[in-house]
């Protein structure tokens, strides 16, 4: 069985896949496999992926392979890895395999990706779970120009926070920054992670240059912080919060803007804002002003940083015990 180590799985995408997706680097599995997840990372004939096992009762398992970096360049039906990866599978019990593409969708149909992304037997899965719709900013050019592309609005908040004595800077306080994290999922609903989870993280990905934690401060008082990923030409903005007080000084757009500038600066060409709501745009522009529910204030927020609405391409399932899948699905059916 071509299993290999978390170093070697690193040394394989800095040599093969530079730009590999946060989620498949080798830091993300040692984060998850604090959780509930068992991280196992195969190699077969040049193909590779990073497998997550969760365990069911009765000593089943569910599998989740997030952002294959194989993207659209499928191995054929008859690959070895295919079949490895069945059989590590089958040993863990597996009621079904999920993979949530790291592909686009070239328009709103879930079953646009299919043409050119149909791994062997996998079916269009009914549930993701990353959030499959968000803002990709684009870094190209200079500051002004990423500036230029911004929302008037957005600009001007930026330009506001600097006027208003906001300053950012790097940081380390995670303590602190889990203080707001719980105010920010209290306030609006957002599940939050354990201290933990984030300490975790942070010690993972930040010594490898992967991760930084920013704050935004007024008179040495943090208002507001972030946790940036970065990986080869891609960065993704996972973890926010900030507090209720000097909301009128806008700290979480000169944040934001702080963020993006370290991205460009260490090389990457995009900046994933992470998730909004999961509509067409058209529907998002035509609503984003009354809707409260859900991440409908997040979009409003992320909107004005002048980014492309893109949609990942829908998660497929591959089912190997057909009637704990039905349960699974059941189950799903009823939380919905």
């Amino acid at each position: 069985m071509p299993l290999v180590s978390f170093s070697e799985w690193r040394n394989f995408l800095n040599n093969k896949y530079p730009n590999a997706h946060v989620l498949q680097t080798a830091e993300w599995g040692e984060l998850k496999s604090a959780y509930d997840w068992k991280p196992i990372r195969i190699i077969s004939d040049e193909v590779g992926a990073q497998i997550l096992f969760r365990k069911l009762p009765l000593g089943f398992t569910l599998a989740y392979i997030p952002k294959p970096v194989f993207g659209e360049r499928l191995p054929p039906d008859n690959h070895p890895f295919w079949t490895e990866l069945d059989a590590i599978c089958a040993k863990k019990r597996t009621v079904f395999l999920k993979i949530e593409p790291d592909v686009w969708e070239f328009s709103d149909s879930p079953e646009s990706h299919l043409s050119t992304y149909r791994p062997p037997a996998f079916i269009l899965s009914p549930h993701n779970i990353q959030p499959p719709r968000t803002i990709i900013i684009s870094l190209a050019g200079s500051e002004e120009d990423i500036l230029a592309r911004m929302k008037q609005k957005c600009r001007y908040n930026v330009r506001l926070a600097e006027k208003k004595g906001v300053s950012v800077r790097f940081w380390d306080d995670l303590d602190s920054f889990y203080r707001l994290m719980q105010v920010t999922g209290g306030r609006d609903g957002f599940g939050v992670h354990s201290l933990s989870y984030y300490r975790r993280a942070y010690e993972l990905f930040h010594p490898v240059g992967l991760a930084e934690l920013l704050v935004a401060e007024f008179e040495g008082k943090p208002l507001a912080a972030l946790m940036i990923f970065a990986n080869g030409a891609n960065s993704w903005y996972l973890y926010g919060a900030s507090n209720d007080e000097e909301r009128n000084r806008m700290p979480t757009y000169l944040l934001q803007w702080q963020a993006i500038k370290w991205a460009r600066e260490r090389g990457c060409t995009h900046y994933d804002l992470w998730g909004v709501p999961d509509v067409e745009e058209m529907t998002l522009e035509s609503q984003f002003e009354t809707r409260q529910d859900g991440l409908w204030g997040v979009y409003r927020f992320k909107r004005g940083f002048g980014g492309t609405v893109w949609r990942a391409a829908q998660a497929l399932d591959k089912v190997y015990l057909p009637l704990l899948y039905r349960l699974y699905l059941w189950r799903m059916r009823n939380r919905e």
